[in-house]
């Protein structure tokens, strides 16, 4: 089966084949970067306006790359994101579908980030514990299979991206904030500003990065405010965040007696999060995996993938363009459910 997979959930226009047997066969990405970046934020409107200027363009060169003229099945993103950006991916996939007379299936964004580490040629076995860190979500979940999902903790304010990209503004940073606020990490000294790891007292394994700005604007205010200040805020506020999620990804583990990590979604990219996953992982004899730097943002690859996998599960769906730009993880079912 080869299935088409439309990603347009904000600001990042993909497009992909994947076949179950063939593996990933093609996949195109637009970046709105440079679009949004005089904002300092996605515009929603403008996202959506590129998204009907680039998808056609995208599909094409997806066929092409693939050698298909038609594919058997389309998997879209139809949430959660913008409403606006969701309907133009969601419109185009519902239309191909019928004019080809092929099944579509909606696909949930986070599932994509999640099974996103599926694509890699040394894929996480069912059951393991996904930590979902993104701008708009930060999430531990226990995953018994494709549906069978247990939403552990969450962060009950920010999430862990959106917590980078706003203390990257603070810090005078550019957009998108977070990569930023990582790279002048790398130039600074975390241990002169000490910064709190909130909520890891608790025996809970939900999260909160709200704080962690206050504390940051606190620190900046009584700082002089040269590079050098800025970059040590950023690698004490870098440090802290990823201590947390460490710590609380590990108690995941340990309550649900699993031993494999994923940790999947924008965030993932991180390098200082990533080294120390693999400390803890060495450490403590758990096994973590991470998606390839390219399937760390949005893509259409990982919702081809997600999609893949339910319809052949035989999931159908009536066909209707529905989005839905708040849907609860917790919320989905297995395909045969």
């Amino acid at each position: 089966m080869y299935v088409l997979g439309i990603e347009t959930s904000c600001d990042e226009t993909g497009v992909a084949v994947y076949h179950p047997e063939r593996g990933l066969l093609a996949q195109q990405l637009f970046s709105q970067v440079e679009t949004h970046a005089v904002y300092g934020g996605v515009v929603p409107e403008l996202a959506s306006r590129d998204h009907v200027r680039k998808l056609i363009p995208l599909l094409r060169r997806v066929l092409a790359e693939a050698g298909l003229r038609r594919v058997d099945g389309i998997a879209y993103t139809a949430g959660p994101g913008l409403i606006g950006a969701l309907l133009v991916g969601a419109a185009v996939a519902r239309s191909l579908a019928w004019s080809w007379r092929v099944p579509a299936v909606a696909v949930h964004h986070m599932e994509g980030h999640l099974l996103a580490p599926q694509l890699e040629p040394d894929p996480p076995p069912f059951p393991f514990v996904a930590l979902l860190v993104s701008g708009g979500h930060t999430q531990l979940v226990r995953v018994e299979g494709i549906g069978r999902y247990q939403i552990l903790g969450e962060s009950l304010d920010d999430a862990a991206g959106e917590a980078f990209d706003k203390v990257a503004k603070m810090l005078g940073l550019g957009y998108p904030g977070g990569p930023e606020l990582a790279r002048l990490a790398e130039e600074g000294r975390a241990h002169r500003f000490d910064f709190p790891r909130p909520m890891i007292d608790r025996p809970d394994l939900d999260f909160s990065f709200s704080g962690l700005k206050t504390h940051t604007l606190v620190t900046l205010a009584g700082s002089a405010g040269t590079r050098q200040d800025k970059a040590d805020i950023a690698a004490a506020f870098q440090e802290a965040v990823v201590d947390t999620l460490v710590v609380k990804s590990r108690r995941a583990l340990e309550a649900t007696g699993l031993t494999r990590l994923v940790v999947a979604g924008g965030v993932s990219a991180n390098r200082r999060m990533r080294e120390k996953f693999r400390q803890m992982a060495r450490a403590h004899g758990y096994r973590v995996y991470f998606p390839r730097l390219e399937f760390c943002g949005d893509n259409g690859a990982m919702i081809a993938y997600a999609g893949c996998q339910r319809l052949l599960a035989g999931q159908t769906e009536p066909p209707e363009i529905r989005v839905h730009p708040r849907w609860p993880l917790g919320a989905l079912v297995p395909p045969e459910g």
